[in-house]
């Protein structure tokens, strides 16, 4: 075999005159170029000849006249088109069968551009945004109310509740008070500052007080056990002459028979039965 191109590398006969091609170094004519190295068309199956234009896309070849939309036919050369099954398709096709649809503007999401997905829906880019700002929410954090997104901060200005006590918002939980909401770590008693969320207290002046607090600062006396009446749980008390005793207290002072609800008789500080008091 000769080194020069005056011959073909496969076939041996001259080249001088005939188109020939290049393949490492060597030179080859047409029709042995062809048999040898010509890629088959992937649609009309016959060989892409070396003076036919070869376009190859994931390792596959095609005529540049075959190179079409397997759906419309249109050509695909310098066109941009997607792939579905291994089946070639323009962007329009492709959209049809098989692209999303924006929830929010329910047009096609195009093959190419970029998709953002949210609790089992899609989004344009441009159209996934805060409903109130109109910035795009990308990946941020985001609340949704009534089938609207909303970035945080907007969503606190608009919806979100504030602290009666410190003004801040209040992101989860909470307690409600005298139709205000509270954090939970702020709702304390007005004396101790104990948390009083899942606690007994009981309200004085607006303000929320444990019953260890409220006992020791408002609640009357027993004139009997000299203990607080905190009435808490719907305990009874008796009322006398601007002093108080517990149900279970108001006893005869020298029999300690019950007078609740009976008759008595006072002798300076103490109270007394009909059948123990004086005659």
């Amino acid at each position: 075999m000769s080194s020069s191109h005056t011959d073909c590398h496969f076939c041996l006969q001259p080249l001088r005159g005939r188109k020939y091609a290049l393949r490492e170094e060597n030179a080859y004519c047409v029709p042995c170029y062809d048999s040898l190295y010509a890629n088959p068309c992937q649609e009309c199956k016959q060989p892409i000849e070396c003076n036919s234009k070869d376009l190859a896309y994931k390792g596959r070849h095609w005529h540049e006249r075959c190179f079409r939309c397997a759906k419309c036919s249109r050509s695909l050369v310098e066109k941009p088109f997607a792939a579905k099954d291994e089946v070639l398709l323009c962007t329009e096709c492709y959209s049809d069968e098989y692209s999303s649809k924006c929830f929010h503007c329910q047009k096609t999401i195009m093959p190419g551009s970029r998709k953002m997905e949210f609790q089992g829906s899609s989004w344009h880019e441009s159209c996934f945004v805060c409903q109130y700002c109109r910035q795009p929410l990308g990946t941020k954090p985001l609340i949704t109310k009534d089938n609207e997104n909303y970035c945080v901060p907007c969503f606190e200005k608009q919806f979100a509740q504030h602290c009666y006590a410190c003004k801040k918002v209040i992101t989860s939980g909470g307690v409600t008070y005298h139709d205000q909401p509270w954090h939970k770590e702020c709702f304390v008693c007005a004396g101790c500052k104990t948390q009083l969320s899942g606690q007994r207290f009981i309200s004085k002046d607006e303000y929320p007080y444990c019953v260890d607090c409220f006992s020791r600062f408002y609640a009357k006396k027993c004139a009997a056990c000299k203990k607080p009446i905190t009435a808490l749980g719907g305990a009874k008390y008796i009322s006398f002459e601007k002093r108080q005793w517990h149900g279970e207290c108001f006893n005869c002072a020298k029999c300690s028979v019950s007078l609740v609800g009976q008759e008595f008789l006072t002798r300076q500080d103490d109270i007394l039965c009909h059948e123990c008091g004086p005659v």
